[in-house]
């Protein structure tokens, strides 16, 4: 009952802080994805003020400078007269030209257009008034330049009008001067943030109704609760014609944690058309606008679920992590037991564990020099072979040494004749070749020193061609190679391999024998070697023109395994090269010729790293 209970506790805490770490990993995205929102918002709002900022300054000053024009002053004082007026026409629609607006008029005291660029046009501003207009009043009123937004009576069109008042020499005010710039330039120039498709603009004037948008269906909408009576002012300046000014269905969802007081949450729309949107409140620079960047929030729910799974996999992790050192000190803890309990059993047993010991130390010590005793044997195995070996040769060492020790027996008697009788040049010619003879005495039995000497070097480089050499000219020696025809491709450079120069040499040695005497019964015996590089291997093919090897060619490496008679081996030489050969890292393999003409050996050594 105390362990259910236990275990109930554990899977209790670690609900808990798995789900404490999901909300904390919730909450954190959230956070995260409304940081970034209101970033990019805050970004594109500051470009898009400054573009506003811009497009102001732009055309702020061209209405004073027209009004300073004499030609507007003399034709507010003489409007009868129908030159002025025309030249007065004819001199806006120039202006409206160069300053890229739509529409350049000028109206008298009462607000009456009695000059315009459009004159020649149906909707022609001249004859129009438009006292109620605030860029009118204002301007007659404070003598300075104003700016104002509305939507064209005469043409229906949005657009900024920059007004300012025409005074005479006294500084009254004759009239006002007005020029129009419509708005969806400004509209064109708003991007969406390259991170996030589902981004809208909007920009609301003092009253919170909606005259630049980037959605069409957002214009002239009333983005915040509008009472009666501004709603009446509205309607007097008809700032928005016949526009409805219908309020837009907009929930406020509060503000997300992390954000600064310009952002809040809110749910635009109706129905199923709602959307969540993150608001970014910006005041546009040198007028009572405010622009408002709205950036759909489905972003910030894939940062959440990013966060999410990033926070299960912490908790994973440090769950295993516990979990780990958790059963490790479990495990600990039962091996300190078993410990004890097994200190314990040793110490009742100590006594025969001690007898135990002694003797299995005495079966170690029986084994290691068991060991020892075979490796020396086989080393002995080897030496004997290789002795075997020089004793076959010894009768061809012999024919070969007897020549140069005739000669030299010779060239001697002849030299002590020579030197009485006073010609020492003739005795310096015998004393050279006598020097020549025991240089090629000397050659013979190095070769025979070498091969008879132990290797005790540990593997080296070792330069393929060179083993090769001197195994052929320890065959030469014999008397069975006589007639044998040796046809060795000496490659011009070198093929070092990783090995022993004595061992492979004994190898070779045996290989080379081996095929001297398979091709005893041949006709025209003959001997081929040959050295190839493949797969960072150099291998050595031996090949001959005998009888060829049985059907079971592995059989031919096991131990006293021949196929000569008792006087010609005991059928140690290929299973000891084997063993010299795998001990070297490298491969001794024997066939048959593919050609059916004798059989070959190969022997692979591993190419020395480092070497070309």
């Amino acid at each position: 009952m105390s362990l259910r209970h236990t275990f109930t506790n554990y899977r209790f805490w670690v609900l808990i802080c798995f789900i404490s770490i999901c909300l904390f990993s919730w909450g954190a995205g959230s956070w995260a994805g409304y940081r970034l929102l209101e970033r990019e918002s805050l970004q594109e709002s500051f470009r898009y003020s400054q573009l506003v900022a811009n497009e102001l300054n732009r055309y702020r000053p061209i209405p004073e400078l027209m009004a300073e024009h004499p030609l507007m002053r003399s034709v507010l004082e003489h409007p009868d007269s129908e030159l002025l007026v025309l030249e007065a026409n004819e001199e806006m629609k120039k202006m409206a030209s160069i300053v890229a607006s739509s529409d350049v008029y000028l109206m008298d005291r009462t607000g009456l257009t009695i000059a315009a660029n459009n004159y020649q046009l149906p909707t022609s501003f001249i004859g129009r008034n438009f006292a109620f207009r605030p860029y009118f009043h204002e301007a007659m009123a404070s003598a300075d330049s104003t700016i104002y937004f509305a939507l064209g009576i005469t043409t229906d069109q949005r657009g900024l009008y920059f007004s300012h008042p025409v005074t005479n020499e006294l500084g009254e005010p004759l009239g006002v001067v007005v020029i129009k710039i419509q708005v969806t330039d400004l509209e064109d120039q708003w991007q969406r943030p390259a991170a996030f498709s589902e981004s809208e603009m909007v920009v609301l004037d003092l009253d919170g109704i909606s005259f630049l948008a980037s959605r069409p269906a957002w214009l002239y909408r009333a983005f915040e609760p509008i009472s009666d009576e501004r709603r009446l002012g509205i309607l007097a300046d008809r700032r928005y014609h016949d526009e409805d000014l219908t309020p837009m269905t907009i929930v406020d969802q509060g503000r997300p944690i992390g954000v600064s007081t310009r952002s809040e949450r809110l749910l635009v729309g109706e129905g199923e058309a709602a959307r969540p949107f993150l608001s970014v409140e910006t005041p546009l620079p040198q007028l009572d606008w405010t622009l408002r960047v709205l950036i759909g929030t489905e972003p910030v729910l894939w940062t959440q679920v990013q966060f999410l799974v990033g926070g299960t996999l912490v908790f994973l992790g440090g769950f295993l992590t516990w979990l780990y050192v958790r059963e490790r000190y479990r495990r600990e803890a039962e091996l300190a037991e078993r410990g004890e309990q097994l200190e314990q059993r040793v110490a009742e047993r100590t006594a025969d564990l001690e007898s135990s010991n002694q003797q299995l130390l005495a079966e170690i010590a029986e084994r290691e020099r068991a060991e020892l005793e075979l490796k020396e044997t086989q080393q002995e195995l080897i030496q004997a072979a290789k002795l075997a070996v020089l004793g076959q040769m010894s009768a061809g060492l012999n024919h070969e040494m007897n020549q140069p020790l005739t000669a030299i027996q010779a060239y001697a008697r002849n030299s002590r004749r020579f030197l009485e009788r006073g010609e020492n040049e003739t005795v310096d010619a015998n004393l050279h070749e006598i020097v020549s003879l025991c240089d090629r005495m000397a050659e013979l039995t190095r070769q025979f020193k070498v091969f008879a000497r132990k290797s005790e070097g540990r593997p080296s480089l070792v330069d393929m061609r060179q083993p090769i050499d001197g195994a052929l000219k320890i065959i030469s020696a014999q008397d069975n190679s006589a007639g044998v025809q040796f046809d060795w491709q000496r490659p011009q450079h070198p093929a070092w391999v990783h090995g022993d120069l004595i061992r492979i040499e004994q190898v070779l040695v045996n290989l080379i024998a081996n095929a001297a005497q398979a091709t005893e019964t041949v006709d025209q015996p003959q001997i081929q070697i040959d050295l190839r590089f493949n797969d960072a291997c150099w291998q050595c093919r031996v090949r001959d023109n005998g009888p060829g090897l049985p059907a079971n060619t592995e059989q031919l490496f096991e131990p006293f395994f021949t196929t000569k008679s008792m006087k010609q081996g005991l059928g140690l030489g290929l299973s000891i090269s084997r063993q010299i050969v795998d001990a070297l890292g490298g491969k001794l393999v024997g066939q048959n010729r593919r050609d059916g003409q004798g059989a070959e050996f190969i022997l692979t050594l591993t190419q020395r790293e480092g070497a070309a």
